[in-house]
């Protein structure tokens, strides 16, 4: 993983669905969020990637001011429709024109931006003592549906991406994200010793609504064939079904937050 910000085709695929997108992914633990805002010294916030506005929503719930910065035009839109502010650029070429924040924030979305470069960006559009915060959230479905998933996967698109395939917990494969997050804000030495913490929950689908999400991880939607995607869902439905007809995943969500120094 841990050159996947030069997958970024992935990264600006993912609003050919972006009212799916919005309907389905899940948001962030409100003790995350609440963490977060209070940790900034002001309210103004930006938001790299923010996507169709999902974290956004929750930081403005618990009193941010809240700019949203993404790639796709089509996810920006959204988020417009949902009552956010949103330019579109990519975080690198950004043009922040004399704008400064109290927060960065990046939810399942650092990943995608070269963990050097954007920790730089984010050091010059901070004022002194305010915070990048980056989040993950990242799911483990039960071990025998993962096991189905992942021959799904393999069977119906073998030459895409199968993180169901992971031999161990999916948590422990995606720290080495977060991980490269620290590294780059370490790196530039603008930012104090970020801290780093772990936040579980769970989350119960029904088969219909986990029928919903499942196009939406990894971009799938922008790069399988419609054929593929309704095998998809009929394999997946069928296992669902066999397992009791729902879903329950156990999320963490990952944090990393560092000052300005």
């Amino acid at each position: 993983m841990s050159d996947i910000h030069q997958q970024r085709q992935v990264a600006e695929s993912f609003g050919v669905d972006a009212e799916r997108y919005d309907r389905t992914r899940p948001s962030y633990p409100e003790a995350v969020i609440k963490r977060i805002v209070e940790a900034a010294p002001g309210p103004a916030f930006l938001d790299v990637g923010t996507g169709t506005g999902i974290a956004a929503r929750q930081l403005q719930a618990a009193g941010a001011d809240v700019l949203g910065l993404d790639v796709d035009e089509r996810m920006a839109e959204q988020a417009r429709r949902r009552g956010l502010e949103v330019e579109v650029a990519k975080f690198e070429d950004w043009d922040p024109r004399g704008r400064r924040f109290d927060a960065v924030v990046a939810a399942t979305t650092w990943h995608w931006i070269d963990p050097a470069l954007g920790a730089a960006k984010a050091a010059e559009i901070l004022k002194n003592q305010a915070i990048v915060a980056l989040m993950w959230n990242v799911g483990e479905p039960p071990a025998e549906l993962k096991s189905v998933f992942a021959a799904n996967s393999a069977r119906i698109f073998p030459g895409m991406p199968n993180p169901w395939a992971s031999t161990v917990p999916m948590v422990e494969a995606y720290q080495a994200i977060p991980d490269r997050a620290v590294a780059g804000l370490n790196q530039i030495g603008a930012f104090a010793q970020p801290e780093q913490w772990r936040t579980d929950w769970e989350l119960t689908y029904t088969r219909d609504d986990w029928l919903d999400l499942i196009l939406t991880h990894g971009g799938l939607a922008a790069h399988i064939t419609p054929e593929q995607a309704d095998e998809l869902r009929t394999a997946t439905a069928a296992a669902i079904d066999a397992h009791g007809g729902t879903v329950t995943m156990h999320y963490s969500t990952l944090t990393v937050l560092a000052k300005r120094a």
